[in-house]
C-alpha cells in the first residue's frame, strides 16, 4: 500500500483521530471496500461519458443536444466540488472536476457543431 511507504497513512490516520471521524482504515471490511474502489468509481462515471463527446467530434454534430441542459449540470457539479474542498474530499472533488471537463467539452461541441 502505498500510505505505508511514504508515511501518509500515518499522517491520515492521525487526522482522522484527532477531527473524530471514523478510522482509518476501517475495521469494517465492507466499509474499507468502499475506501479501496472509491477513487476508480470517482473516474468511471466520467470516462464513460466520453463515448458521447467522441460521436459528437466525429460526427460533427450536436444537434440533439441541449445546450442549456449541459450548462446547467455544470452548477451543481462546481457546487460538489466545493464541498470536496470544504471536506477535504479528494474523490468527491476528482469525479465532480472530471464531470466538469466533460460537461465543458459537449458545451463546446454543440457551440462548435450546434
Amino acid at each position: 500500500m502505498i500510505h505505508d511507504i511514504t508515511g501518509l497513512h500515518h499522517f491520515h490516520k492521525r487526522k482522522r483521530i484527532y477531527l473524530k471521524h471514523e478510522l482509518y482504515p476501517h475495521p469494517n471490511k465492507w466499509k474499507r471496500l468502499l475506501d479501496t474502489i472509491i477513487y476508480p468509481v470517482a473516474l468511471i462515471g466520467p470516462i464513460l461519458a466520453i463515448p458521447q463527446v467522441l460521436k459528437i467530434w466525429s460526427e460533427k454534430d450536436a444537434s440533439s443536444i441541449a445546450l442549456i441542459t449541459w450548462v446547467l449540470l455544470i452548477i451543481p457539479a462546481f457546487l460538489w466540488v466545493i464541498y470536496g474542498f470544504s471536506h477535504k474530499e479528494k474523490p468527491i472533488i476528482l469525479s465532480s472536476s472530471a464531470w466538469i471537463l466533460i460537461y465543458l467539452l459537449v458545451i463546446t461541441s454543440k457551440i462548435i457543431y450546434g
